[in-house]
């Protein structure tokens, strides 16, 4: 299937990268972020930027995702891409980011689809709320 605006230029929905980097060689990142863009390309999102996480003790609102909740903000921007959910931080902190995504009237786009253990864990999360759920789910599926 060739891309739908081969014969136009477009610029696509505005999305962002979000990367969770707790002591990840550089390698990794590297093809954490080309995942990323190859995604964005596929799917012909414009991959504006990416923000990294690099410090794992900062809960829910460290520099990073406070810098991405900024550009979200701004008109025009369709949301975030991530390769896992596990990239939003731990379970907990996964449940407050998507809903500060959420709020800011963002899509959180996985790369990855969840695991249909993953899928069940999210839904039976009480602090997860349904809309959340089903819009993580909805996005890693398309």
């Amino acid at each position: 299937m060739e891309p739908l605006t081969e014969n136009r230029q477009v610029n696509g929905p505005v999305v962002y990268g979000f990367l969770r980097l707790v002591r990840v060689p550089a390698a990794r990142q590297e093809a954490l972020t080309a995942s990323l863009v190859e995604y964005c390309r596929s799917h012909e999102l414009r991959l504006c930027g990416v923000f990294a996480d690099r410090d794992g003790t900062s809960g829910a609102s460290c520099a990073a995702f406070t810098g991405l909740l900024d550009v979200l903000s701004l008109p025009d921007v369709y949301g975030v891409v991530v390769p896992t959910a596990s990239h939003l931080g731990p379970k907990a902190v996964v449940a407050q980011r998507g809903r500060r995504i959420e709020a800011v009237g963002s899509k959180l786009i996985l790369v990855r689809r969840l695991s249909p253990a993953r899928q069940r864990a999210f839904r039976d999360d009480p602090t997860c709320r349904p809309s959340v759920v089903s819009n993580w789910l909805m996005d890693a599926e398309s």
